[in-house]
């Protein structure tokens, strides 16, 4: 026997009855519905509740806002930066090691400890990594963001009070 020799038991399958067709037979005129009400039309509109109030209206919405200006950094570590080779680190170098994906702005944080002179370049300095990197006999320069900075214009501007 195979799988397309299969078939039901027979008188096991029986055809689904076809209602609202006349009188001449089971579930002719109202069909199985009964006489008047909802149940007795077909336009109750998805969602509906019976009056009670909605599920959709009923969860709470989401609150406060996402701010556009936003400007988020991927993070290393000093103890990370000991690693490097050479005296230079950037962010390239930074990407090549694999250290920081590739894309994003780089902030250096304090973590951990540096013995050696470096120069880093990186998009932003904690304090206590900035103040490591100078003791270590280094120097921690600022590399403005690719993208310039995406903020409004201040209030107070003259170009805005026009």
């Amino acid at each position: 026997m195979k799988v397309h020799d299969l078939q039901p038991a027979p008188g096991s399958r029986r055809p689904k009855r076809r209602v609202g067709r006349g009188i001449g037979g089971k579930g002719g005129k109202t069909a199985g519905r009964g006489m008047k009400g909802q149940g007795a039309r077909n336009n109750i509109k998805p969602g509906f509740e019976g009056g009670q109030l909605p599920l959709a209206q009923r969860v709470p919405k989401l609150k406060g806002f996402k701010n556009p200006f936003r400007i988020e950094y991927v993070v290393v570590n000093l103890d990370h930066l000991e690693d490097v080779q050479g005296t230079e680190v950037t962010p390239d170098t930074l990407r090549a090691k694999g250290l920081v994906h590739k894309h994003g702005l780089v902030k250096v944080l304090g973590r951990g400890e540096l013995t050696k002179a470096l120069t880093v370049r990186a998009h932003a300095f904690s304090a206590s990594a900035r103040q490591a990197i100078e003791a270590a006999g280094g120097t921690a320069e600022v590399i403005p963001p690719p993208f310039g900075d995406r903020r409004p214009a201040a209030k107070g501007n003259a170009l805005t009070n026009r």
